[in-house]
């Protein structure tokens, strides 16, 4: 369980700076920090359950499609992570488009490793 909430507070925090870096995504509700920490956790659950299985599934046609299925992939559980924060908690983070999740993607990665050096996990 120490490992999950170490891996949701990394996913806080990058999510926290990707916000502050696009325009393209916006915290919903008040305070801002309740709307980044229900994104990360829904992020962080999808991230552990889900997302391997998907992407196992999908790897043949994200090979022949060179990536985008992967993108697309990514781009459809950020939404899927903001409509749950969002209607679950009426707070959350609201990702504008398709290549803004793409960007967040990147910037969350990156984010995420660096915290995750810092942190030890």
């Amino acid at each position: 369980m120490a490992h999950f909430i170490t891996r949701w507070f990394v996913m806080t925090v990058a999510v926290a700076v990707t916000v502050l870096l696009l325009p393209g995504m916006e915290v919903v509700g008040n305070p801002p920090v309740l709307g980044i920490a229900a994104f990360a956790l829904f992020m962080a659950l999808i991230n552990a359950s889900i997302k391997p299985v998907v992407h196992m599934i999908a790897l043949p046609f994200s090979v022949l499609s060179f990536g985008i299925v992967s993108l697309i992939i990514n781009w459809l559980f950020m939404r899927l992570a903001s409509w749950l924060a969002i209607s679950l908690f009426d707070v959350g983070v609201n990702v504008r488009g398709f290549w803004w999740s793409v960007l967040a993607s990147i910037i969350i990665s990156i984010v995420s490793g660096i915290v995750s050096a810092i942190v030890g996990d």
